[in-house]
């Protein structure tokens, strides 16, 4: 599995987390798998990119 392909499936793990914790009412945990959502979605679209240099 590449680098890519496994962001994307962190990706979509995150996405899930927070959508169950906004479900149960856990706002705090909610941003910051929101926040680490961001993060994993910048990583994975500068390696797209070919970018080296990007977030991770």
């Amino acid at each position: 599995m590449s680098r890519g392909d496994e962001l994307r499936e962190l990706a979509n793990d995150l996405s899930r987390a927070a959508e169950r914790a906004r479900r149960l009412g856990l706002r705090t945990t909610a941003y910051l798998l929101s926040m680490a959502l961001v993060e994993v979605r910048e990583a994975g679209a500068a390696t797209d990119a070919g970018d080296d240099d990007g977030a991770a």
